[in-house]
């Protein structure tokens, strides 16, 4: 038994630590970001006319949008979907206006324009990279069992689920009795001809994303969902 349960403690922990080590690095680079992208926001405002005040809150409104928008992905993805089109959009937008300030204010060379916009780059990939960390947690959140020669589960040589395993299937199960209620009421709402609503519909009634809509849609048809 320890030496099944050793390696699965040993992979789960360095699991945690490079996550906990790229989380620590993307919170480093936004702090950078903000405060030069802050910076040569409120340089730009101030050259077009704007006062001091508002010069000072554009920023926060781009940043505040940065944050909103990454919190909503980074939601998303432990629930091992890449998220809606508004939270990437606004993402994007907000990001490329912080570049674009960056590289405005910028002496017109290119070593001063790249030097002024890779904080905010490096942020958006290092963001990018813990997102993908996420996911891939959330997809292999269920625990490998051993089974016996005749096909039952080996409870003595089954490793023990940590605290962040237990948290993970549980969030699992959670989503799949989501996508087993939104399959019902979709068969409930077929058409006289059977013609069920659009994944769109679906993710709508339920609050997801239109991409959900389409896999709940998707794994009914294929009984997958009972």
């Amino acid at each position: 038994m320890e030496g099944i349960e050793r390696p699965v403690s040993e992979l789960v922990s360095a699991d945690r630590w490079i996550r906990w080590t790229t989380t620590g690095a993307v919170l480093v680079l936004a702090a950078i970001a903000a405060v030069v992208s802050f910076r040569h926001m409120r340089e730009l405002a101030l050259a077009h006319g704007e006062d001091a005040l508002a010069a000072a809150l554009i920023p926060l409104a781009v940043d505040g949008t940065i944050v909103a928008a990454s919190m909503s992905l980074l939601r998303a993805s432990r629930h091992g979907s890449r998220g809606g089109l508004l939270p990437w959009a606004l993402l994007i937008i907000s990001s490329l206006a912080s570049i674009g300030a960056n590289v405005a204010v910028a002496e017109p060379t290119m070593i001063a324009r790249l030097i002024a916009g890779w904080p905010s780059l490096a942020l958006i990939g290092a963001y990018e990279m813990l997102m993908c960390q996420v996911r891939q947690t959330s997809s292999d959140a269920a625990p490998s069992r051993s089974r016996k020669d005749d096909g039952r589960w080996n409870d003595e040589t089954r490793p023990v689920p940590s605290r962040d395993e237990s948290a993970s299937r549980q969030s699992l199960e959670g989503e799949r009795a989501l996508q087993r209620t939104a399959w019902e009421w979709a068969s409930t709402m077929a058409g006289e001809n059977g013609a069920l609503p659009t994944g769109q519909v679906i993710a709508r009634q339920f609050e997801r994303s239109p991409r959900w809509g389409r896999l709940v849609k998707k794994a009914g048809r294929a009984g997958e969902l009972g």
